[in-house]
């Protein structure tokens, strides 16, 4: 009896000590998950760095700053690019928030039921078509549409405006940042109206039917209700539509027109960082591939600011919500 005893109390003991064992091997391997992918990003970032080390060194500041960019010179400045990047991205995140939050709310809260279901999967689908094909469809369908109507209009009745007219006047090529930004917003619209829309499910229905009760409209239901209440998951899908235009490379290339020139017109030729490495980089040799190395870290910092600072933004107002 002392023996069956004795063994039936080591029992639970050697169990805890296999439990724990296994935990711990369990945790190191989430570790070494979470490290490899801290790794691989900075080894990424830091290659790019290293591989650009020449022009950086030759250049100094002045990479980042000047405008002149000049490969039969050895003379790189990545102002241009990064300009293009910028004020494409912009441009598709002023039309693609308006319509994402439309498409969701008119999924969520006006379109009858037969109906939610056929629009979510479209959006769906255009999520999943190939960036190349949007490009070819900017290049064959959008572009002309620009250069024959949208662009001589622009040109006629916006270009004599002070301030904002410099914008808008320019030739009719169709190829430019207005164009690389129409097609980007459609690209990232799904993205931002399928995020939206999940988040806008989550807000309690005893909410809405209370504002309904008190005669709120649905306009009024939409901001001082749904909003408020996914206002941090809203902003991250912002953000998450931001940083897929940001990186767009092949969309970008077809409609922008790929020239290093700057200027301060939509309407006019222009680059950003994705598309000119896209375009140069298998004709680039030495010098010039090490400014084209450059230019992805580039891309690579500013995209990581972006996600920082949506980070911050969400940390923020999570302890403003009593979260954190």
């Amino acid at each position: 009896m002392s023996a069956i005893a004795t063994s039936t109390a080591t029992l639970p003991s050697h169990r805890d000590a296999t439990d724990a064992r296994h935990d711990r091997r369990f945790r190191w391997l989430l570790t070494v998950t979470a490290v490899f992918v801290l790794v691989t990003l900075a080894g990424a970032a830091l290659s790019m760095l290293w591989g650009g080390r020449s022009v950086l060194a030759s250049e100094g500041l002045n990479f980042f700053l000047s405008s002149d960019w000049n490969p039969v010179e050895n003379k790189y400045g990545a102002l241009v690019p990064i300009y293009g990047t910028l004020v494409t991205a912009c441009i598709a995140m002023l039309i693609a928030v308006p319509v994402s939050f439309g498409i969701a709310f008119f999924l969520t809260e006006v379109a009858p039921r037969w109906l939610r279901t056929p629009v979510s999967t479209a959006i769906e689908l255009l999520a999943g078509i190939p960036s190349i094909i949007y490009g070819m469809w900017g290049f064959f369908v959008l572009m002309p549409v620009m250069r024959e109507s949208l662009i001589p209009w622009m040109d006629e009745h916006i270009g004599p405006l002070p301030v904002i007219g410099a914008l808008f006047s320019g030739p009719p090529i169709g190829a430019g940042m207005l164009t690389s930004g129409l097609v980007l917003s459609i690209m990232v619209i799904p993205f931002i109206a399928s995020t939206m829309r999940e988040v806008f499910l989550t807000v309690p229905t005893r909410l809405k039917e209370s504002a309904y009760a008190l005669g709120a409209t649905k306009w009024e239901v939409s901001w001082d209700i749904v909003l408020p209440y996914t206002r941090s998951a809203v902003i991250g899908g912002i953000f998450l539509g931001l940083g897929r235009a940001l990186g767009e490379t092949m969309a970008v290339a077809f409609v922008i027109g790929n020239s290093v020139s700057f200027t301060t017109s939509l309407l006019e030729p222009s680059t950003t960082i994705a598309a000119l490495i896209a375009n140069d980089f298998g004709e680039a040799t030495e010098t010039y591939r090490a400014a084209l190395l450059l230019l992805g870290f580039v891309l690579f910092m500013v995209t990581f600011v972006v996600l920082a600072l949506a980070r911050l933004m969400l940390s923020n107002l999570a302890r403003k919500e009593g979260n954190r």
